[in-house]
């Protein structure tokens, strides 16, 4: 029963179809000039066309990448060093991807300056914050559509405006709503826009970013002029076929598949809060993604449960994949407010297409067994009713 899918999802058969022949017969260079050269190319350029309509935006305006983590640095670090003559100021939340956090980070080593917004109890980004924020010499504002932990879908939109009017180049982390919600960039008004293709059932390994016609970037990569030369390197062409087929198949069914997750989260919502004392929801119960849910324990560790959890076949995690192995707490359920002690109790619930309602059935019958029995060997429990009882007896 797997509850992970905000971390990967697996790989549909008719995006592993559409990919199966350049692993063999079809396995030309797109940059060759002959038959084989010619056949990957045509590939290539359907599958452009086939994330370009997914995104509402043209096929020239698509770059390949490996996938998220690379398309947020080329983003990032891309349209800094161009702009540099024209200010060092970057401008994003305290509640990114460690791939938009670490290259910040990275840049401020460079010499440019970063402002890191904060979030309110729900992880929204403010866009009065973000206006105020800008000076003459930002060039780059960089915010994320929506969290990997803990789901809140943020006002990209209203940023996008503000960042136009005042002539600041706008990105954002798309990685876990391409393929889930629409992602129109004009309608969000963003000038980059980075995609993931494991994340809404391609392979993994693959990815892209939206660069809107007349953004300049410096490249990561040297050495050919592959995708419009700011990513030089043989393309992986079976990798993004596979890419464009499962955009294609996310825009066929998106509505109707997202009211379905969203009734099984919030019914998995509704149960276990009831059932599960002192408890609660991180981040936003309205403006989330439809399939995350994103849940505090008082008094217990979530790797506890994540692996209690495994024991019964249900895969879950704490929050994000990418840290899933750091002791510290996670920094978006701190940036909300919780101390350290309670952003350790969270687990995040992921459903997908292979969801059910008997998996969800299931896990409610589960987990607050789960929680009780971590409870009774908390520390942290046992100490909290000690201190209670003292306060009890005077």
């Amino acid at each position: 029963m797997y509850l992970d899918h905000a971390a990967t999802t697996p790989l549909s058969d008719e995006a592993l179809k559409a990919m199966r022949p350049f692993f063999f017969k079809k396995f030309g260079n797109a940059s060759s000039l002959h038959a084989f050269g010619r056949e990957a190319k045509e590939a290539l350029d359907a599958a452009r066309g086939q994330v370009a309509a997914g995104l509402c935006c043209s096929p020239e305006e698509i770059v390949f990448t490996s996938g998220g983590t690379e398309s947020d640095n080329l983003a990032i670090k891309g349209a800094a060093y161009a702009s540099r003559h024209k200010g060092n100021h970057i401008i994003t939340s305290s509640i990114e991807h460690p791939a938009v956090l670490s290259t910040c980070k990275f840049l401020e080593k460079q010499g440019f300056s970063v402002t890191y917004l904060p979030v309110s109890k729900e992880g929204f980004v403010s866009p009065r914050d973000v206006e105020n924020a800008i000076t003459q010499k930002t060039v780059l504002i960089t915010i994320m559509h929506a969290n990997n932990e803990i789901g809140t879908i943020q006002p990209i939109s209203e940023i996008g405006k503000i960042a136009k009017e005042r002539g600041v180049l706008f990105h954002t982390d798309a990685v876990q709503t391409v393929g889930k919600i629409k992602t129109d960039v004009n309608t969000l008004g963003v000038g980059m826009l980075s995609l993931s293709a494991h994340k809404f059932y391609g392979p993994k390994g693959i990815g892209a970013l939206f660069v809107r016609k007349g953004v300049r970037l410096e490249p990561l990569l040297h050495g050919g002029e592959h995708e419009g030369h700011f990513r030089s390197g043989t393309e992986n062409v079976a990798g993004i076929v596979g890419l464009g087929c499962a955009m294609a198949l996310a825009q066929k069914d998106m509505e109707n598949e997202a009211l379905r997750e969203q009734k099984l989260r919030d019914r998995m919502i509704d149960s276990l809060l009831l059932e599960i004392g002192e408890s609660w929801l991180n981040g936003s119960r309205q403006n989330r993604l439809f399939n995350n849910a994103n849940f505090g324990f008082k008094y217990i560790e979530g790797e506890g449960l994540v692996l209690l959890l495994d024991g019964k076949g249900i895969a879950a995690s704490t929050g994000s994949a990418c840290s899933s192995k750091r002791l510290e707490p996670s920094h978006v359920l701190t940036a909300l407010g919780l101390p350290p002690e309670e952003a350790h109790g969270s687990l995040r619930l992921t459903l997908g297409k292979g969801t059910t309602g008997m998996q969800v059935d299931y896990l409610l019958e589960v987990l607050p067994a789960i929680v009780k029995k971590l409870r009774k060997l908390s520390p942290m429990k046992k100490g909290a009713e000690w201190k209670g009882t003292e306060v009890e007896h005077g």
